[in-house]
C-alpha cells in the first residue's frame, strides 16, 4: 500500500490548494494518506544568525521526516504576490538547512489553484523548475482556474474537462 503525504503549501485553515491537494490524494488506489497542515510547522523566520544561535528546529526535523516515511508528495502551492507563501517558504529555507534534498526523491504531483482564472499557474511554473534542486521528482503537475467555480468541498472538482484532466494524471502515476 502506497503511503501518500499532501499538502497545500499555505497557512489559510481554509486553504483551497489544501483542499486540492486533499482531494487528489483520495483519488488514487491502494494507498494511505496523511494530510499536513503548515501550521503544525510554524518556525520562526529563517536567518543564519537564528541557525547559528539555535539550530535547526525540530520542526523542520520533523517535516523532513514526514517526507522520509512516504512514497508519494501530492504539493498544492499557494500563489502570494507571484511567489511561494511565506509559511511555505520559511519551513522549505529551514528544512533545506537540515537536507538541501529536502523532497528526497520522492514521486510529487504538484498542482496549483486560486480563485482566479490562472488558477496559480505562475507559482506553478516557479515550483515546477526549483524543486527538483531539492529533490523532487515532479511527474506531473496540475493546475485549477477559478477553484469557486470549478470546486465543490462535497464533490471535489465539478468540472467534468478538469476533472478528467487530474483523474488521468492519477491513472498515469497510479500504475
Amino acid at each position: 500500500m502506497k503511503k501518500i503525504l499532501a499538502f497545500g503549501a499555505s497557512s489559510s485553515r481554509n486553504s483551497i490548494n489544501k483542499q486540492l491537494a486533499t482531494y487528489a490524494a483520495s483519488l488514487f488506489r491502494d494507498a494511505t494518506v496523511e494530510v499536513l497542515d503548515l501550521n503544525d510547522y510554524e518556525m520562526p523566520i529563517y536567518s543564519i544568525d537564528k541557525e547559528k544561535e539555535n539550530g535547526i528546529p525540530q520542526l523542520a526535523i520533523d517535516f523532513y521526516n514526514k517526507i522520509t516515511n512516504t512514497d508519494l508528495l501530492v504539493v498544492s502551492m499557494t500563489e502570494h504576490n507571484g511567489g511561494y507563501s511565506s509559511a511555505f517558504k520559511n519551513i522549505l529555507d529551514w528544512t533545506s538547512r537540515y537536507n538541501n534534498a529536502v523532497f528526497q526523491e520522492k514521486t510529487m504531483l504538484l498542482m496549483a489553484t486560486s480563485p482566479g482564472a490562472r488558477g496559480g499557474s505562475s507559482i506553478l511554473d516557479i515550483a515546477k523548475n526549483r524543486f527538483p534542486r531539492n529533490g523532487a521528482n515532479v511527474v506531473a503537475t496540475f493546475s485549477l482556474p477559478s477553484f469557486n467555480d470549478n470546486f465543490s468541498k462535497d464533490n471535489g472538482i465539478i468540472n467534468e474537462d478538469l476533472k478528467s484532466q487530474l483523474v488521468a494524471i492519477v491513472n498515469g502515476i497510479d500504475r
